[in-house]
């Protein structure tokens, strides 16, 4: 009898995130087994656990699943994880803290494509994130700064939360951000004012761009949101929007529909790759983006 795909899915939180297990089955792991409340000093004897019982040939079918709600500690436990492997009892990893690995993935890399529509890419591109003390928001800095972006991470707590979330995560993955301040109107216009580039990564049902703000971003190319519950995180733009005209600016937008199918379509296709691999995966924010621009690259 052959041995099941067993994928081992490991969170800091109470409980592991249904979403992701539901990817999980349906990319064809057999057996999906949820542990709750693994903290980062657990998960090098989890890991263990893991790869000793079941040989080099059952870690071929084997992987490790890293969930939770913080983007920073969610790359710590997969470097914990990878080094606690002891060849060759080694299996595929992938970390995806509350979807905001393949979600930043997947709007940067659709960030990004509207860009080439117009002649450009992210290189040189001043982007200002709202809402960028969330996970999403805070990788979505990395990924934009690693391509060259010039990256500010606002707050609506202002600056000195902005500037210390900025901090914390330019530190944690060697790129260069900066705080800006979220936590008025004026504070909020003044950072739009320069940007190139708008990404909304705020919570469900918050509008951070009015019109009246949008008025006051001359430079605006591409303007995106995650935000899918009304009212819409960015004024005038619709949930199924894929680079289309934001109405009164010469932006073009990026709707949470548009962004989360191809989010959807990173993850299945990154959980996919680790059950059917040869060699084994180590799977992050960085492979996410690549795979978010092949998904890009085959569907458009």
């Amino acid at each position: 009898m052959e041995r099941p795909y067993i994928l081992h899915m490991f969170t800091p939180g109470r409980q592991m995130s249904p979403f992701d297990i539901n990817m999980a089955a349906d990319a064809g792991w057999q057996m999906v087994v949820p542990y709750a409340e693994c903290g980062l000093d657990a998960i090098a004897g989890l890991t263990q656990d893991t790869i000793f019982s079941r040989g080099p040939k059952g870690v071929a079918r084997t992987g490790i699943f890293i969930g939770g709600r913080d983007a920073l500690l969610a790359a710590d436990m997969l470097d914990r994880a990878a080094g606690a492997m002891v060849p060759p009892f080694v299996v595929s990893l992938m970390a995806d803290p509350s979807g905001a690995y393949t979600t930043a993935a997947a709007m940067v890399a659709c960030t990004e494509a509207a860009l080439q529509r117009q002649g450009r890419g992210l290189a040189g591109q001043r982007v200002v994130i709202l809402g960028g003390m969330g996970p999403v928001g805070r990788i979505c800095g990395v990924l934009a700064a690693q391509a060259g972006a010039s990256v500010a991470l606002s707050s609506r707590q202002g600056i000195d939360a902005a500037e210390e979330a900025a901090r914390q995560t330019a530190t944690r993955f060697g790129v260069a951000l900066e705080g800006v301040s979220g936590g008025d109107r004026a504070a909020v216009r003044a950072s739009v004012a320069e940007a190139d580039v708008v990404l909304a990564c705020a919570a469900a049902g918050v509008q951070v761009l009015s019109a009246e703000d949008l008025a006051c971003a001359p430079r605006l190319a591409v303007a995106a949101d995650v935000n899918a519950v009304p009212p819409a995180g960015i004024a005038g733009l619709g949930v199924m929007d894929h680079a289309v005209p934001l109405a009164g600016t010469s932006a073009l937008g990026i709707g949470a529909l548009a962004i989360g199918n191809v989010k959807y379509q990173t993850q299945h296709r990154l959980l996919q790759a680790m059950r059917e691999t040869v060699t084994p995966l180590r799977l992050g924010h960085a492979e996410a983006f690549d795979r978010a621009r092949q998904v890009l690259a085959t569907t458009t």
